[in-house]
């Protein structure tokens, strides 16, 4: 087993990760996001092309985000093998909200285009809400369940990478989940001043481990990476 190969090749996928999801919300829904929820009966430019563009990135997204869990699930599951299985089903459910969402944001943008005139804007409004709520579910719960409390538990309990760089894990998993916890009771807003500085260990953990696993690869002093002989295993 190719250890560095793995390696690099999940860190990759964690970068990809970032490079679909932040533009997709942040560029590409900008034009139905910015009209909340009003962009099926409202005035504006036709942005049809932006809004298909975020969605094919967000379905790279979700093999990117499946790929994170499935490529080194072999080294995960000497870990700890429910562990390693949890962390797959928590990143398939994430990835079912976002793909609620996508269906949501084609739904919206078809009903823009092709609804009969005297379209109630209730509709549009109404998945719109859907859409949010399945970002406030899947990347504002979910992740910090899957992404922060399991893999953060998971590295750290391996030593596959430094302890310090999943404690950002082990602390942002349930800043992440309380925070988002907080909106669904309406006790803070939806991707306010506190949700977003809940976000900030998550960030700075995801990103971290992307860039370290292309860096420098799980590390080798990690009795994961010894074979049945007690031997340590190839890396390179």
């Amino acid at each position: 087993m190719n250890y560095r190969r793995i390696a690099t090749f999940t860190g990759w996928l964690w970068i990809i990760t970032f490079v679909t999801s932040i533009p997709a919300r942040l560029f590409f829904y900008a034009p139905v996001l910015d009209h909340e929820g009003n962009y099926v009966t409202g005035a504006g430019s036709d942005a049809r092309t932006l809004i298909a563009i975020g969605a094919v990135l967000e379905l790279l997204l979700i093999i990117a985000n499946v790929g994170t869990a499935v490529v080194p699930y072999s080294i995960h599951k000497r870990v700890h093998e429910a562990g390693a299985v949890g962390y797959v089903t928590a990143r398939l459910v994430e990835c079912t909200f976002i793909a609620i969402g996508i269906v949501c944001m084609l739904a919206i943008s078809t009903l823009r285009q092709d609804a009969p005139s005297g379209t109630n804007a209730a509709l549009g409004q109404g998945i719109f809400a859907v859409y949010e709520w399945t970002f406030r579910l899947g990347p504002g719960v979910i992740v910090g369940v899957g992404n922060g409390l399991i893999l953060g538990w998971l590295m750290y309990r391996s030593g596959l990478v430094p302890p310090r760089l999943a404690l950002f894990g082990l602390v942002g998993g349930p800043l992440i989940i309380i925070s988002g916890a907080l909106v669904i009771l309406d006790a803070i807003p939806a991707d306010g001043p506190v949700q977003v500085l809940a976000t900030i260990p998550e960030f700075i953990w995801e990103l971290g481990i992307g860039i370290y696993l292309i860096v420098k690869g799980y590390r080798t002093s990690s009795p994961v990476l010894r074979d049945q002989s007690g031997q340590s295993a190839p890396v390179a």
